[in-house]
């Protein structure tokens, strides 16, 4: 017989996991006392974890009885798990006993009202309930494109940490609430202001009053303007920090105010907001006022409808390379709101991209410091909507490296035409393409163009409709008057062109090579026998390929012209959207 192991030697075992292996091993090196029951508790709990959690990332174990959509993505869930975990899931599944469904679902958005937590973030929060582990946080979603950026606090950062703090202290998780607060409260001192921003809203809706304390001081002391307070933050919050900028500096004199033009001001942003150009005209006819005193193209670029900021800049009224107070132009403004057709409609009025701010960042570098890597390197399918944030840095990359000959250049192929109808129909079927290819672009190019306005292209019967409508005859419409209606289709037409080859060459070239090589009209794949139409869009599938893949490779090429870009100040638009709260 064997002898047993003495009571003073040590015991430790491992098991392989249920889940993974049907059997189970042990190495059993004794042990006793306080220190085997803690080696025991140490590996069980670990053993433990590791089996939660292929419930969450192994399909082959998927049991989850309840759905919570997030990004429009389900992610499946326990219930049983959840309610033990959280509070909120407890009161939350309680009350959907009745429900009639097996597996009910539930909306992030309505779970969270006042704020955004995305797929990643989520993913993130349940792996911890799960397993009582956390992981670090995904590179993609919490690392900006910058590629001189230390990532340490830029905005990707700081939203992706918002929104575990979000989702913790809703979801009453209280040791991942204070982990991630401390965290925020790290990010205080280093981000910029703007990027502050996110992180006095979550602080101001989760109250945590020393992570909104700290926040409050810091823009505070910053340069950020009133009605960027006003705009961006709870009222409350915000007046406490325009008393606090009084009290720190009592000694010191006030620059002189003139109620009147502030007055004259927030009357003219007011107008803005709601939408009425011709009023902001009258309220600039009625005082000595003008757009560059208000500041309002730059209040335009960052909280206006882009049409809007079309119509102000066709005034003609307001410099568009104007800097306010803080050393950023419009330009720079739009670049931190990010929004393609703002940023377009500048460009094409004049605003300089290689502008920089008072500490050297250009309107690209800000839009690449604002963006998620996710966002920017996500391969995008033709007839897919592209991401805005890509295309607002391709579009801003590209005018620095441009040609400034390039607006004058005519469309090659159109001036073959000496028909005005020839030439409709040749951008027509253009625009018609670049819609079908290329859903997001073209239509930035038409909303800038005013090309929207006119025939709408929903598919080969649509432009069929439209192109016939061209040689229609009104027999109340004189020649002149109908010359006046094409010739002005067409110019929206020209300008559209004209706009995706400056923003959008690599498109350009596709349209190029489809129009000019192989497709000479929309119709071209319905004409001819069935055996032609066939061999037709085998061909088709065929360029679409080659297309592609030089269409990939261009965008390779875009993406690694201006690596050396600066960093950048945060945007005042992510992060928890602020709502009044529920009384």
């Amino acid at each position: 017989m064997e002898n047993l192991p003495e009571p003073s030697s040590s015991m430790s075992f491992s098991s392989s996991s249920y889940l993974s292996n049907g059997s189970n091993s042990y190495n059993v090196s004794a042990t006793s006392g306080p220190e085997q029951g803690a080696n025991l508790e140490i590996v069980s709990l670990s053993r433990l974890s590791s089996n939660l959690e292929k419930l969450l990332i192994d399909t082959e174990f998927d049991c989850s009885d309840a759905e919570i959509i997030v990004e429009s993505i389900p992610v499946g869930v326990h219930r049983c798990i959840l309610s033990a975990r959280s509070k909120f899931f407890h009161e939350l599944f309680t009350q959907g006993n009745g429900r009639p469904e097996k597996k009910p679902k539930y909306s992030m958005e309505e779970l969270l009202p006042y704020g955004r937590v995305g797929h990643e973030a989520f993913m993130i929060f349940l792996s911890y309930l799960y397993t009582g582990k956390l992981k670090p946080s995904p590179q993609e979603v919490s690392t900006c494109v910058d590629t001189g950026c230390a990532h340490s606090a830029c905005r990707p950062a700081v939203n992706f940490a918002v929104e575990l703090m979000y989702a913790s202290s809703v979801f009453q998780i209280r040791e991942l609430a204070s982990l991630f607060q401390r965290r925020l409260e790290n990010f205080v001192e280093k981000a910029h202001v703007e990027d502050v921003i996110p992180i006095v809203q979550v602080a101001f809706y989760c109250q945590l009053e020393q992570l909104l304390s700290n926040c409050v001081q810091r823009v505070a002391r910053s340069d950020l303007d009133n009605i960027s307070l006003e705009k961006e933050l709870p009222q409350e919050v915000s007046e406490e920090i325009k008393l606090l900028r009084l009290k720190s500096q009592p000694d010191e004199p006030e620059e002189p105010t003139d109620p009147l033009h502030e007055k004259r001001m927030r009357r003219i942003y007011k107008a803005l907001d709601s939408d009425d150009v011709e009023l902001v005209k009258l309220l600039l006819t009625e005082s000595n006022i003008s757009l560059d005193d208000a500041k309002a193209l730059h209040y335009a670029a960052a909280y206006c409808d882009s049409k809007i900021v079309a119509e102000v800049l066709e005034l003609g009224l307001a410099n568009v390379n104007l800097k306010n107070a803080r050393g950023y132009s419009v330009l720079h403004v739009a670049a931190i709101r990010r929004e393609p057709a703002v940023i377009v409609s500048l460009l094409t009025k004049g605003a300089c991209a290689l502008e920089l701010t008072e500490d050297g960042q250009s309107a690209v570098s800000i839009c690449r410091r604002l963006t998620r890597a996710k966002d920017y390197y996500a391969k995008t399918e033709q007839g897919q909507e592209s991401n805005k944030d890509r295309i607002c840095i391709d579009i801003l990359e590209r005018e620095m490296r441009r040609n400034p000959m390039a607006m004058d250049e005519s469309t090659s192929s159109m001036v073959m035409a000496d028909d005005l109808h020839m030439k409709l129909l040749y951008l027509e079927n253009r625009v018609a393409f670049a819609r079908l290819l290329f859903p997001t672009e073209a239509k930035l190019a038409m909303k800038i163009a005013h090309a929207e306005a006119t025939s709408e292209f929903a598919g080969f019967a649509a432009s069929k409709s439209a192109c016939e409508n061209l040689r229609e005859v009104d027999l109340n419409e004189t020649p002149t008057v109908q010359h006046k209606r094409l010739r002005s289709r067409m110019d929206a037409l020209i300008k559209t062109v004209d706009l995706g080859k400056r923003y959008f060459p690599h498109c350009s070239l596709v349209l190029d090579k489809f129009l000019e090589d192989d497709l000479p009209d929309l119709f071209y794949l319905q004409k001819g026998t069935a055996d032609e139409q066939k061999i037709k869009r085998l061909r088709f599938c065929e360029l679409k390929e080659e297309v592609q893949k030089a269409f990939s490779k261009d965008k390779e090429i875009s993406r690694s012209g201006l690596s050396s870009s600066s960093s950048s100040s945060g945007s005042v638009r992510d992060g928890v959207k602020y709502k009044p709260p529920r009384k």
